[in-house]
């Protein structure tokens, strides 16, 4: 999943078989119950723009207009990614939503840092870089938005490295989900790393809880 420019039938698979872990082992809700706090407090009545990072076919930006369209919130939608052909396939998969936009660009890049948000969301998306790369990136977050970031991560634990394994093994068809899943869960984080992260980020207000099935959900409010 590292590789930038991979393409193909096999990417498609590990995308959908993706769409599918995060739906049944809780990963969306996450993500969509940390929206509901960290906007809690912001007037329905203002749009807000919510960039979903390393967003493969749009499954969650789906789902965040679903949930926008529920609680009548206003919102401009932007997906990421730094891969060219996953940009093409959400494309094709958003294509009933046209207000949804889809960029290809690398997260780490000048140019990306040029871009102003209110909110940003990462799922399963900031263990593939290293602690230096995200403290420079979340600096950037701290200065480009309005209300703030969350982080849906993997807890990295014994039990979820063997849980996922045994899972991949017996249900995945794509061979790079059986690799790569458990292969993120060691390269995730505890609790102490994300809040050292942040920390060293410059960043004081945020919260970090645990979840099931072994994710942290981090909210980091920027405007307080």
């Amino acid at each position: 999943m590292d590789d930038l420019h991979y393409a193909g039938p096999l990417m498609d698979r590990t995308l959908r078989e993706l769409e599918v872990i995060n739906r049944f082992l809780g990963g969306n809700a996450v993500t969509l119950t940390a929206l509901d706090k960290i906007t809690s407090s912001y007037s329905r009545n203002s749009q807000l723009c919510i960039a979903d990072l390393g967003c493969g076919r749009g499954d969650m930006l789906r789902l965040i207009h679903q949930w926008a369209k529920k609680r009548k919130q206003r919102v401009e939608l932007l997906g990421v990614d730094a891969n060219e052909y996953v940009v093409k396939a959400a494309q094709q998969n958003l294509k009933d939503l046209p207000h949804i936009k889809v960029l290809a660009q690398d997260i780490l890049s000048d140019e990306f840092k040029q871009h102003r948000f209110d909110l940003v969301i990462g799922t399963l998306f900031y263990h593939h870089f290293t602690n230096d790369e995200l403290v420079a990136f979340f600096k950037t977050m701290k200065r480009n938005t309005r209300v703030g970031f969350i982080i849906n991560d993997i807890h990295r634990h014994p039990a979820a490295y063997y849980s996922i394994k045994m899972l991949t093994a017996c249900f995945s068809k794509s061979s790079m989900v059986k690799f790569d899943a458990p292969l993120s869960v060691l390269r995730a984080f505890s609790r102490n790393e994300l809040k050292m992260i942040l920390e060293e980020s410059g960043l004081q207000n945020f919260e970090i809880r645990w979840r099931w099935a072994f994710r942290w959900q981090v909210l980091v409010y920027t405007n307080l």
